[in-house]
């Protein structure tokens, strides 16, 4: 079997692992011929042991680098996610780059699989949302020998080099505001059926914050919808039916936040003085809104800028990089709804 520090797995590593001939490896890589269901899976399962990833390129290309770069996101669904993609693009570009990408909406077996795809093309880079990914995943990335970025996140161990902020700390600095404002019993509210770990580390921090200050985190409102205003102002009249209503409600982005303010506006609840609230993303539209969102800002832009900039550097000969966090920061944005 191949030396996997000096070189990647080919098809007759997978084959002597599966036990198999390499024409049959090459069979079930590529989908063409019969082949058992039950020797497909074995073939499968050796490939994903040892991190092997099909080179679509080898045949047609005597060198296996690409002006590509593979660029997976969780979701187009909203703003934060295509201003991210703006900065990797204009970086790239600029560096007679091409992103190719896919979405994972959130689902980590869906990343495991855009990333062995996309790494079968032999682009020059890879970049990731979030520090957290499988175990599949890392075995590819690894064999693979590709540079990588990841974004919106520094709280963890990176992989390679990190472009983001901590999102931990976002969540405490909310905290802090809104109880330095007199609030004392909270609600959560997200969405994506908590899947968004980013989100989820926000909360960490605003949980934590507040059992320090002796507050209440009353309850958790997580829809199994992506995030959207209208889920956001479903969940917020919910909340405010309740006989037991909190003093504030702490919104994992900012479109939820809006449907909430869309919500109070309709049914004259007042705000802060009925029910204080704040979001995460300090997206533009914000400014379009009747009141102005408490919320906070991140560099969008400049994390996809950085980052792509990352990947388009050349790499070193040994292909090794020391693992490193970049601070890029947050803004929190007081606003008249907390």
């Amino acid at each position: 079997m191949a030396d996997r520090k000096t070189a990647q797995p080919t098809m007759d590593d997978v084959a002597a692992r599966a036990g198999v001939s390499q024409m049959t490896v090459s069979r079930v890589m590529s989908g063409k011929g019969y082949i058992s269901e039950k020797v497909r899976d074995r073939v499968h399962a050796a490939a994903l042991e040892i991190g092997y990833v099909q080179n679509r390129l080898a045949r047609g290309l005597r060198s296996e680098e690409t002006p590509l770069v593979a660029v997976v996101l969780p979701t187009l669904g909203n703003t934060v996610f295509t201003e991210v993609l703006s900065g990797i693009t204009d970086a790239l570009t600029a560096q007679s780059f091409r992103p190719v990408f896919g979405l994972t909406e959130y689902s980590e077996e869906r990343e495991y699989e855009l990333v062995r795809d996309l790494l079968s093309w032999r682009p020059s880079g890879i970049l990731l949302a979030g520090l957290e990914h499988s175990a599949a995943t890392r075995r590819a990335i690894a064999s693979s020998r590709v540079r990588v970025a990841e974004i919106m996140d520094i709280d963890g161990a990176p992989i390679s080099t990190a472009f983001g902020f901590s999102q931990i700390s976002a969540g405490q600095v909310t905290a802090k505001h809104m109880l330095a404002k007199g609030h004392r019993k909270f609600v959560y509210v997200g969405s994506q059926g908590g899947s968004d770990l980013r989100a989820g580390k926000r909360l960490e921090g605003f949980r934590q914050t507040l059992r320090e200050a002796g507050a209440a985190l009353m309850s958790e409102v997580v829809s199994q919808q992506p995030s959207s205003m209208i889920e956001g102002r479903r969940m917020t009249a919910e909340i405010l039916s309740r006989s037991d209503r909190p003093d504030a409600i702490y919104y994992s982005n900012d479109d939820l936040a809006a449907g909430g303010i869309m919500h109070c506006f309709a049914q004259g609840v007042s705000i802060p003085d009925d029910i204080a609230m704040a979001g995460f993303n300090g997206l533009p539209y914000l400014d379009a809104l009747p009141i102005k969102l408490t919320t906070i800002k991140s560099p969008r832009y400049e994390i996809g800028r950085q980052a792509g900039q990352f990947l388009a550097m050349p790499a070193k000969k040994d292909g090794k990089t020391t693992p490193q966090l970049i601070d890029l920061g947050f803004e929190l944005s007081v606003g008249q709804t907390c």
